[in-house]
């Protein structure tokens, strides 16, 4: 049966408080600006194993601590009343996914489980979870819709599935509500050049590609330039992160409203090669930025491009900054103010 949304109006700004667990990350920190500037009350609960206290605006709440810890957990719904959370803390690295099982077993379902379990003690019973493309594996049909089939690959997607079904158990047994957001590939920075993407290590093509124009490398590898694509290299559906903050605001909405469950894709629906990334970022540094062709990663697939309108007609949701120049740009006016991220 088709999802559909709760209240047609689309309303983009939530009812606060909300918890916001690992709201210091990447995308966390772009959707905590994002409800202030929206005057949403909220927490930020982050253990800044991969998160920054920079990224984090002075007057917000902010609750130190892992998911692995209920107490810490219990402490922050009861004390600050929330009935809301943004899901966000979670390990993401594919390649460590695939030599460290355990950790992602650990840190992503466990401490999940840990969460929802608080949840249900403090009657907290809506959730929006930052789920993945990864969960569906290697494409079967391009562009790829919600109702592709679900076959992740490798541990890291197994675990975001597993959260993901963990949440629809709790939804029939519990009565949670949640909507699960599958992203593609998140990229960009704020407008403002104060607030971007610093990951150790960084292992996101449009970053890596920067610090190459900052002189921090000597070059961008290209894995791979002889895949079925129409220049050899990869392809991917980058999505602006001030995009992907929008769209948790306007699903906690949506279950705020009374939607019961929502799995939503976040793309764009149009791809773009490395070979592109690499000379549309020639172009926004004024950078040579040397690529070299090095050997395919094991498990790259050709094409992950989004597809459908599903983000439409249950958010009300549309990217604003679908192209790849926009992308850039923002995000290199965010490495150039910051060349050795939030610790300069």
């Amino acid at each position: 049966m088709r999802e559909s949304a709760a209240d047609a109006s689309f309303p983009s700004t939530p009812r606060g408080p909300v918890l916001v667990c690992g709201g210091a990350g990447y995308i966390g920190s772009h959707t905590v600006r994002r409800l202030v500037e929206r005057g949403v009350p909220c927490v930020v609960f982050d253990n800044l194993s991969t998160g920054h206290r920079e990224a984090v605006p002075s007057e917000v709440p902010f609750v130190e601590a892992d998911l692995g810890d209920r107490k810490a957990i219990a402490a922050a719904l009861r004390e600050h009343g929330i009935q809301d959370v943004i899901h966000f803390a979670a390990k993401c690295y594919v390649g460590e996914s695939v030599t460290d099982p355990s950790k992602y077993y650990r840190e992503n379902v466990h401490y999940t489980w840990n969460l929802l379990e608080e949840m249900r003690e403090a009657q907290a019973d809506r959730i929006v979870f930052s789920s993945t493309c990864a969960t569906y594996g290697n494409p079967v049909t391009i562009p790829m819709d919600e109702s592709h089939p679900q076959q992740p690959i490798n541990p890291y997607g197994h675990t975001k599935l597993h959260m993901e079904h963990m949440m629809a158990d709790y939804a029939t047994a519990y009565g949670l509500r949640y909507c699960a957001l599958r992203y593609f590939n998140a990229a960009g920075a704020a407008e403002s050049g104060d607030l971007g993407e610093d990951h150790e290590p960084e292992t996101h093509l449009i970053p890596l590609v920067l610090q190459v124009a900052l002189g921090q490398r000597d070059q961008i590898l290209m894995f791979g330039d002889d895949y079925d694509t129409p220049d050899g290299t990869c392809v991917r559906d980058y999505i602006h992160v001030e995009d992907l903050a929008d769209a948790h605001m306007r699903a906690l909405c949506q279950l705020q409203a009374g939607a019961p469950r929502l799995h939503v894709n976040l793309g764009t629906g149009t791809g773009y090669s490395v070979r592109e990334v690499i000379e549309v970022a020639r172009e926004v540094t004024g950078h040579p930025i040397p690529a070299v062709v090095a050997d395919r990663r094991p498990g790259d697939p050709p094409q992950l491009v989004s597809g459908g309108t599903h983000a439409k007609d249950v958010l009300g949701w549309q990217p604003r900054k679908a192209g790849l120049r926009a992308i850039l740009e923002d995000a290199w006016r965010f490495h150039r103010n910051h060349p050795k991220g939030y610790s300069a």
